[in-house]
């Protein structure tokens, strides 16, 4: 039968090219609740299955970003958002943390122990990994002054991204994009130039919300983002950008001429989500509070539920994924039996095109 011969070659050169076109949507998620307690397998599914139940959602949010691989409160022990990922299906950009550290070994540890243990049930799970969040921001002049904490400079995070190399060299994550996330700013800051030729990839987090030093009430923000977005694809060169945070709280202090209400956060996402939900990867901050030190409240969701704080229906014509989950008497239970259906879909076209092509041959 000669049907078999022809077809696998063509499955597979489309199953490459599906995985290189593919684009993820999702939130952010921290280790551990405001109240300094660990998340554990089951917080980080609740998570999960909300943010694929979002009513009114544009696409589906099926990818998770990190920020560390170890379970808070253990030294080496893998984040049981893994398993968690897993029985949802949920895509990963995996996270290192850098910062206050003069080494990785545990977050190494813990990386190796999910790809022994997990295989690649995990690992054909993980979109990137990113070493290191905010670092180089932390070690400026306006993340010092922003007492943004502890950080770490770029020569460390360069030493941090060869030894992350060195460590999945071999295994199911060698072909993995390793990156940073860090602000805009410190992407366009020259001084960090060694870190953007070090990477495969960069993560750009960045709040119109906290730009205080412009206008930057709610009618400035898109300016104010495509500007510094723009600074940032400028730094980049030819490596990709991804959005690995933005959003607009809801409530909070008064950030400049910013302020956080229901209508901004929305307005915010009318802007920036609808326009590149779809477009790029996007991983928006946060579909839950847990962060004790940000008074501002970004949630999307309302108590880890598929009632969201404000409508996310992105309007006709702004290229933004479908809308889906419009049934209002449906939530997070039923979306929990979909975990087994694969990430992403092929496009009609591109199905079409596939099967056409065999029969043609």
């Amino acid at each position: 039968m000669v049907f078999m011969p022809r077809i696998l070659p063509l499955l597979a050169l489309f199953g490459a090219v599906a995985a290189q076109e593919r684009i993820y949507q999702g939130f952010n998620s921290g280790a551990f609740f405001s109240s300094n307690k660990a998340k554990v397998q089951s917080d980080f599914e609740e998570e999960f299955n909300a943010a694929r139940a979002l009513h009114f959602s544009p696409g589906t949010f099926s990818s998770v970003r990190l920020y560390t691989n170890v379970q808070t409160g253990t030294t080496d022990t893998p984040i049981e958002a893994f398993q968690a990922a897993i029985n949802t299906n949920t895509s990963i950009l995996l996270g290192i943390w850098c910062s206050g550290t003069t080494t990785i070994t545990n977050e190494l540890t813990a990386l190796r122990s999910a790809v022994d243990k997990l295989g690649t049930r995990f690992t054909d799970l993980v979109i990137a990994i990113s070493v290191g969040s905010e670092d180089m921001y932390r070690l400026s002049e306006s993340g010092i002054a922003n007492n943004a904490g502890i950080g770490a400079g770029p020569d460390t995070i360069i030493n941090f991204i060869r030894e992350v190399r060195q460590a999945i060299n071999g295994t199911g994550l060698s072909s993995k994009p390793v990156g940073h996330v860090d602000s805009w700013s410190a992407w366009a800051n020259s001084s960090n130039e060694a870190v953007i030729e070090e990477v495969d990839f960069l993560g750009m987090d960045l709040y119109p919300y906290y730009e205080k030093d412009q206008d930057n009430r709610i009618e400035n923000a898109e300016a104010i983002f495509e500007d510094l977005h723009n600074r940032t694809l400028s730094a980049a060169g030819n490596k990709p950008v991804w959005i690995t945070e933005t959003g607009w709280p809801f409530s909070g202090p008064t950030s400049g001429n910013a302020t956080s209400t229901p209508e901004n956060a929305k307005a915010y996402w009318d802007t920036i989500a609808c326009k590149y939900l779809g477009r790029n990867n996007v991983w928006w901050y946060n579909l839950r509070d847990t962060n004790p030190a940000i008074q501002e409240k970004f949630a999307v969701s309302k108590d880890v539920s598929a009632e969201t704080t404000f409508n996310l229906t992105c309007a006709a014509g702004s290229g933004a994924p479908a809308t889906i989950n419009t049934d209002l008497s449906k939530g997070v239970s039923d979306k929990k039996n979909d975990a087994g259906k694969m990430m992403g879909s092929m496009s009609i076209v591109g199905l079409v095109t596939l099967l056409t092509a065999v029969f043609m041959w």
